[in-house]
């Protein structure tokens, strides 16, 4: 633990000024020397780093541009797919749609000869116009799955 920070203080302040005397004493350059080869080291490294910075986009751009086919032709095959789905389900909609539409009309059909065998078999109890309002539900079969 520090006991005198005023000392600390001084002490760093009196090692500061005999470092600055002892640079300025042994220094093998005059300042404004000093100075020019310090800048041109700073706009050296600041080149050197504009310069790796305008590699590095460029083979990042070439990286890129060999990607840009695989990826391109990657989402021109996956349209397609998706395309040829959409064909297929429209398909099949249009199948299912004519297959509900047979079955309602055949089941509509014997519905009314059902309707009319039982007017003939018995006319006296059976009104032909109330057959019309029969609807056919289909139930499956537990047993048969």
């Amino acid at each position: 633990m520090i006991k005198n920070p005023f000392g600390v203080a001084l002490g760093v302040a009196a090692g500061a000024l005999v470092g600055v005397v002892a640079g300025v004493m042994m220094a093998p350059r005059a300042g404004a020397e000093s100075r020019a080869m310090a800048a041109d080291a700073v706009n050296d490294a600041w080149d050197s780093a504009v310069d790796t910075y305008e590699q590095g986009a460029v083979r990042i751009k070439e990286k890129m541009s060999g990607v840009r086919p695989s990826v391109d032709a990657t989402t021109d095959d996956l349209r397609a797919k998706v395309d040829a789905a959409r064909e297929r389900m429209d398909q099949l909609r249009d199948s299912l749609s004519a297959t509900v539409s047979d079955a309602s009309s055949q089941v509509s059909d014997a519905v009314s000869a059902v309707a009319d065998k039982v007017a003939e078999v018995a006319p006296e109890t059976v009104d032909a116009t109330e057959a019309e309002g029969v609807q056919v539900e289909v139930v499956e079969d537990e047993a048969a799955e």
